[in-house]
């Protein structure tokens, strides 16, 4: 039976069931009364974090809607968060996904269903810059309400963390690291080199490459504010390139290798109270090169972790920054592999959409975008949620008409406003037939 109510997902029609034999009546009230209910998809409502226009504009300036007749780069956009937030494995599924909610795609700006051929197609030819800068885009423009409270400290609201994580794929479409096993079939693998602002804990640089490609080589693409302050781990050496930090003023923090060839000059003296795990802190310089004629200088700290009784070297270019703030700002660094594991435990990517190398980036773009538009949904809402939680609930509720700021605000509210409204109308219904002799009862409300 077809429900009255527009934009909601009841009506206020009497819904008539039976229960053993007997006809009963069940008033299903107009929930588009509550604020907890929209007149659209949850889906919709992440969507209008994206800016369509800038969309298009991106499309346009790098050729990617040409000879496309009607699945444009906003439609594909969608289809692709479609599939990231429902955890699809495949095209197929995405398709019938969309099938099954074919009356409600027109609130997502789709006019019709995209075919599986289309979607492998695009998958194939259209650019992935498109993606980036859909996810640039929307980065910039709400990077601001991302903010982590926690931070006061000025050197930390500077800090950029640096790292990398490797997708093992199904076949060997980018070469992968390791020797190749036994049997001669090699996976491949893909290796995605992030920079995150510890500010606001998102990717503010992203870059794909194959998994044998060395993590040092992307030291040279990094643009960075003067006065930044990034942290890296060991695999990041490149002494060449720290000399280029110092001189544009980009300060770094890392570990020192336990091959690193080095001079003492100079031994900065420890305050009183200072950290007591801080052991040495010292000018050193670091030879580099073929020849080891190319020289470095560098500060660096020996700090004993008493927790784990281990012995951390630290080197830096800063020379200002107090020692134990050194230590504490290389301890930040485990908030990009936290990013990490909340991407592939939320999005796991363990099957694409496609078989070559630009569906797969494709596919990986839209994935961290839908981590993105989460994360500025969680900002926007005071009630603490876990980011699993959430994923969860949108996941199962994706193109439900539930509006999702209030629900993540109180979910309990609609169902405590109906059981209220219930309550009421069962006392009205008392009163008016408290004085008749034969009260006219005409089914259950419940």
């Amino acid at each position: 039976m077809k429900l009255k109510g527009r934009g909601t997902p009841f009506g206020n029609s009497p819904l008539k069931v039976y229960l053993y034999g007997c006809e009963t009546k069940v008033i299903v009230t107009d929930m588009g009364k509550s604020t907890n209910f929209s007149g659209q998809p949850i889906f919709t409502q992440l969507l209008n974090f994206l800016d369509k226009s800038k969309i298009s504009k991106s499309s346009k300036a790098l050729g990617a809607d040409k000879y496309v007749k009607r699945f444009t780069s906003y439609k594909h956009v969608v289809v692709m968060l479609f599939a990231a937030f429902e955890g699809y494995n495949s095209i197929r599924e995405t398709v019938l996904g969309l099938l099954s909610n074919a009356h409600r795609l027109q609130h997502l700006g789709l006019d019709y269903l995209v075919r599986r051929s289309t979607l492998s197609e695009a998958n194939a030819r259209r650019t992935p810059e498109v993606f980036a800068d859909a996810y640039y885009d929307t980065y910039k423009r709400f990077s601001g309400s991302l903010t982590d409270s926690c931070l006061s400290k000025t050197d930390m609201k500077r800090l950029y963390i640096m790292d990398s994580t490797t997708i093992t794929l199904f076949k060997d479409i980018l070469r992968g690291v390791g020797r190749n096993p036994a049997n001669g079939k090699r996976k491949g693998g893909i290796k995605a080199h992030t920079i995150i602002r510890s500010e606001d804990n998102q990717p503010c640089f992203i870059r794909y490459t194959e998994a044998a490609k060395h993590d040092h080589l992307l030291l040279k693409d990094v643009e960075l504010p003067q006065d930044s302050i990034l942290c890296f781990d060991k695999g990041y050496v490149d002494y060449a390139q720290y000399e280029v930090f110092t001189q544009k003023s980009i300060w770094y923090v890392t570990r020192l290798k336990d091959n690193a060839l080095y001079e003492a000059r100079k031994e900065f003296d420890i305050p009183d109270d200072a950290d007591s795990g801080i052991l040495k802190d010292e000018l050193i310089e670091l030879s580099y090169g073929k020849s080891k004629a190319e020289k470095h200088v560098s500060r660096r700290i020996a700090y004993w972790d008493s927790t784990n009784g281990r012995l951390f070297e630290f080197i830096t270019n800063n020379m200002d920054l107090a020692a134990e703030d050194i230590a504490r700002i290389y301890k930040k660094r485990w908030q990009i592999e936290l990013l990490f594991k909340q991407l592939k435990q939320n999005f796991p990517l363990k099957y694409f959409l496609g078989d070559n190398e630009n569906a797969i980036i494709i596919q990986i773009w839209s994935v961290m975008l839908a981590n993105l538009l989460l994360m500025i949904l969680k900002s926007q809402i005071h009630r603490k949620w876990a980011f699993s939680n959430m994923v969860s609930i949108v996941r199962q509720h994706l193109m439900s008409y539930i509006n999702a700021k209030s629900f993540f605000e109180n979910p309990e509210k609609a169902w405590q406003e109906l059981i209220e409204e219930q309550k009421a109308r069962i006392k009205e219904k008392e009163l008016n037939n408290q004085n008749l002799l034969f009260p006219n009862w005409e089914g259950a409300y419940f």
